[in-house]
């Protein structure tokens, strides 16, 4: 089974996500630029932390008829304007289509939620790969026509199959990476290769009910709301920038088995508006938080 991308017409676009520190005049200046330059601007959204004093700002515009040639804009924008505001930036093109890799364990919620997405042509993305450390889920992969990839880790082998990881995504030009109900720990090392390019997901029990069977320990207690978080990956564990988060309410006639249905389903949907946002270059983290753009 294969991608069935949708009959639409796609504008060639630019996008720039810009933090820095705030003073008068930034959102002129970069439109000032823009416009100078014939550019159509078809989206902008900025924001100014009052408590850090820093600015935000996502905008996009159509590249049909821009005076820069694609391949001088991050050098012209960077000596007009981003050197003299000491701005850190990206710049994106829309016509670049990321490169997602999967990595799963057992359970397959998360997996069927994202591969019908990417089936029904909602996501520009390409999934080059599925990686996982079992192989109960191989199957999925080959109906849907993607590569599995099965290695093993253990604590005493950690370390060489993280590194034949990293050769796989190397090897597919892999963007960024989607952990889709990994069961592992990623090492500091492999983290650090793949800065705010790792997305997680996990449920929104921790740290009050941490360990195997959170949903049972949540049961016992009688909680009234469960939820998900969907994060960037940092060597601190689940501590990462956060890109989304969702709850739904529980009661006393929710069963254990009723409270892991409930918390899949929000796992798999916060999940993928995570990996939406950061596929249409709307998410800037500074620090340990993020800018979510709408």
């Amino acid at each position: 089974m294969k991608s069935i991308k949708p009959l639409r017409e796609k504008k060639n676009t630019a996008i720039l996500l810009i933090h820095c520190p705030d003073r008068q005049g930034i959102l002129a200046t970069v439109t000032e630029f823009l416009n100078k330059n014939n550019g159509n601007i078809i989206y902008l959204d900025q924001y100014v932390d009052r408590a850090e004093m820093i600015f935000y700002m996502r905008v996009e515009w159509e590249l049909h008829g821009f005076a820069i040639p694609e391949d001088k804009i991050n050098e012209y924008f960077y000596t007009l304007i981003a050197d003299k505001l000491e701005m850190n930036y990206s710049l994106h093109f829309s016509k670049q289509i990321p490169r997602m890799a999967i990595f799963v364990s057992k359970m397959s919620h998360c997996l069927f939620d994202m591969l019908s997405r990417y089936t029904a042509g909602e996501w520009d993305v390409e999934i080059p790969v599925i990686i996982s450390n079992h192989m109960d889920l191989e199957p999925v992969a080959r109906r849907f026509d993607i590569e599995f990839q099965y290695i093993p880790v253990t604590a005493e082998t950690k370390a060489e199959q993280e590194a034949t990881e990293v050769e796989l995504l190397e090897k597919h030009e892999v963007d960024f990476i989607v952990l889709a109900r990994y069961m592992q720990v990623l090492s500091p090392e492999f983290v650090a290769r793949f800065p705010n390019r790792i997305i997680n997901i996990h449920h929104s029990f921790l740290p009050a009910f941490a360990g195997a069977k959170p949903y049972h320990a949540a049961y016992e207690r009688g909680v009234k709301i469960i939820g998900a978080t969907s994060h960037y990956v940092t060597s601190d564990l689940d501590g990462g920038p956060i890109i989304e988060q969702d709850v739904t309410r529980c009661n006393h006639t929710d069963t254990v088995e009723r409270l892991v249905r409930k918390g899949r389903d929000l796992e798999k949907i916060v999940l993928s508006h995570a990996v939406f946002k950061h596929l249409q270059r709307k998410v800037l983290v500074y620090k340990n938080k993020t800018v979510v753009f709408n």
